[in-house]
């Protein structure tokens, strides 16, 4: 009998950061699945994967930090890249969002396309349809997300501050 393939999803990206912005803090697949907009059954296969894939403990709660951290910085542009669309209303991401804002200067900005969306600039399509919504509910999630964009459609400096950012918020330090 042969098994099937198990293929990474984006939203594998979007659960994962979901576990690591819990920190130490226990969380439940039900309250997750409401939080990110992606249903139950969604996140448990996701894990299932994850765990096959090594980047999640073989109990499916907690995030393999470092073999996250490699994929994030050597294996996301590939596996789910992005390249910046059409001029379109939405929230901001990538180097227009926190923490990158602050430490990059640009007049172009990168949008997740939202129509209650304030900004106007290129889309991104998001790793998942809900990001938008995911990321306004949780403000932890929000800044990992617009780090992870800066990694697909980033320069080589935003990609470089966005490692910097993503190893403080995974607990790495300096």
């Amino acid at each position: 009998m042969q098994s099937k393939q198990q293929i990474m999803s984006p939203h594998d990206i979007v659960i994962l950061l979901k576990i690591a912005s819990y920190g130490s803090q226990q969380w439940f697949q039900k309250s997750m699945a409401e939080g990110l907009g992606i249903s139950q059954s969604e996140i448990s296969k996701s894990l299932n994967r994850s765990k096959y894939a090594g980047l999640i403990d073989p109990k499916g709660k907690k995030v393999m930090k470092l073999a996250l951290l490699e994929f994030l910085q050597f294996g996301l542009r590939y596996v789910f890249p992005q390249k910046p669309g059409a001029v379109v209303r939405g929230i901001p991401t990538s180097h227009s969002a926190a923490p990158l804002k602050d430490k990059i200067e640009s007049t172009e900005h990168y949008v997740w396309p939202y129509a209650k969306g304030t900004v106007r600039g290129q889309s991104i399509i998001p790793l998942y349809p809900s990001v938008p919504e995911a990321a306004l509910k949780d403000a932890k999630l929000y800044e990992l997300l617009a780090l992870v964009d800066a990694l697909r459609v980033g320069r080589a400096r935003e990609k470089e501050l966005a490692i910097i950012e993503i190893k403080s918020r995974l607990g790495f330090g300096k």
